[in-house]
């Protein structure tokens, strides 16, 4: 049976683990139909498209 023959201390476990805290940058594309910046594969929240078909309704900000 594996068996570690000393302790391993905090500072030494937690340099182990350091190099996995950091998050790739989300893959952002352009919108083709208004060209606001959204997550790939998702429906866009300014004008409701996905795949060349409207999926939602988005009411237009009246200013």
């Amino acid at each position: 049976m594996a068996v570690p023959k000393s302790k391993v201390s905090k500072a030494r476990r937690d340099k182990r683990r350091s190099s996995v805290w950091k998050l790739e940058l989300p893959g952002m594309t352009k919108c083709p139909k208004c060209g606001a910046y959204n997550l790939s594969h998702r429906v866009c929240k300014s004008c409701g498209w996905y795949g060349g078909k409207e999926v939602l309704k988005v009411e237009e900000e009246k200013a």
